[in-house]
């Protein structure tokens, strides 16, 4: 049986602000919404997309699942995503991690990484 990542779904209070975040942050377009759904992605063929759905209780605790994004530049990349109203978060990596760790506007923490050449890099 084969089987492909299609969306990746989040949690969120305030869908268009969500999407319109990742958006900017993905250089990706909304292809579908409404009010219960708010789809995005590079295009409606290209998977996987990102999927906001509503929900009431607001984010307590770190993420089990979280987003890694590998930038051309990484310093350049986490300055831009800031600007677009991501902030720092400290999960316990450490001075040395190669890594730096941001919450998008509701808290929800992603990595940014050094830039990868394959996904074992």
């Amino acid at each position: 049986m084969a089987v492909s990542l299609y969306h990746l779904v989040v949690d969120s209070h305030d869908l268009p602000a969500q999407a319109r975040f990742w958006s900017q942050v993905l250089d990706w377009k909304v292809l579908f919404e409404d009010e219960d759904e708010i789809v995005i992605g590079r295009d409606e063929h290209a998977m996987p997309g990102m999927c906001f759905l509503p929900v009431p209780e607001s984010k307590t605790v770190k993420n089990r699942l979280h987003i890694d994004l590998t930038p051309d530049d990484q310093d350049a990349e986490v300055e831009r995503i800031l600007g677009l109203g991501a902030s720092r978060a400290d999960v316990g990596q450490g001075p040395d991690a190669t890594w730096v760790v941001l919450a998008d506007p509701e808290g929800n923490e992603f990595c940014v990484l050094r830039p990868k050449k394959s996904l074992i890099d």
